[in-house]
């Protein structure tokens, strides 16, 4: 079978100490986890993901990642780990 696959996507968790904090409309938020995509071209694309800081059902939105240390390092290693998921998967409804 001939499959296309436009990208593959991982959520991951922003450990708490490379945790940061950015405002949408007056809100600020904090972000809590980086969603990575593979690309066909075999790049990675992420953006990360937060919730208001102050709490309440705010919606979960997206920013850019930020250029810091040890994010780049978490992506890689997420992306590596997630790598290695995939390729020993168990099959769908295993």
């Amino acid at each position: 079978m001939d499959v296309e696959v436009k990208a593959m996507a991982l959520n991951v968790v922003i450990p708490e100490d490379l945790r940061w904090t950015d405002v949408r409309r007056g809100v600020e938020f904090e972000l809590q986890s980086i969603t990575v995509r593979l690309l066909p071209d075999g790049g990675l694309a992420a953006k990360a993901y937060g919730k208001p800081v102050d709490g309440g059902r705010g919606t979960y939105v997206s920013f850019p990642v930020r250029d810091a240390p040890g994010i780049r390092e978490l992506i890689d290693a997420a992306a590596r780990r997630g790598g290695d998921l995939w390729a020993h998967h168990r099959g769908w409804g295993a």
